[in-house]
């Protein structure tokens, strides 16, 4: 099993660094999950030497990358990732995520991306995260949504996805969004 150094905590999740170690259960989750994924996630690379590169992508500073685990047995229910840190006077970062079949309707990716956001916000000193949604992707668009995030736009052939170009709603939220609205998707709601 992983190191379980979790980074922040909350009620039934917690989330941590992605590692190379967690390779063999991200490729089960993801082969399970693959109707669920389809066509809003792009492929994943499971093999040992592409994993590996994906891995260490997160030890560039533009990048972090974390699983979001059950509390109890450190089982992995999903993971998140925030892209192209632009630092300065931007602090922003893309926000993309993923959940798998076996542990879908709980609520744990709302409470792992909530808490991931939270981090982003405090720990990592950014001021504004984006997450890019295909339009009929209802599931995720509910899951932002329930945390504040506001629809700021349209981006037509935004992103290679399933052997096609697709649009993207461009969702988006900021520090000052969760300072001074009583926290990451105080409003509640499952997910």
């Amino acid at each position: 099993m992983p190191d379980q150094s979790f980074l922040v905590r909350g009620p039934r999740v917690a989330v941590r660094r992605i590692s190379f170690q967690d390779r063999e259960e991200i490729a089960a989750l993801d082969r399970e999950s693959a109707a669920l994924h389809h066509p809003w996630v792009p492929a994943r690379d499971t093999g040992e030497e592409a994993f590996r590169a994906y891995v260490a992508k997160f030890d560039q500073a533009a990048h972090e990358g974390f699983v979001v685990c059950l509390r109890d047995s450190g089982a992995i229910v999903g993971g998140v990732n925030i892209n192209h840190i632009v630092r300065g006077g931007i602090q922003s970062g893309s926000l993309g995520y993923v959940a798998y079949a076996s542990t879908t309707g709980h609520g744990y990716m709302t409470e792992g991306v909530r808490l991931v956001v939270e981090y982003a916000f405090t720990e990592l000193g950014l001021h504004r995260l984006e997450a890019n949604i295909q339009p009929g992707n209802a599931s995720s668009v509910r899951l932002v949504e329930r945390l504040g995030f506001r629809l700021e736009g349209y981006s037509p052939r935004f992103q290679y996805v399933d052997g096609a170009w697709r649009d993207h709603e461009r969702w988006a939220v900021t520090a000052e969004m969760i300072a001074y609205g009583g926290g990451v998707g105080s409003s509640g709601g499952g997910g």
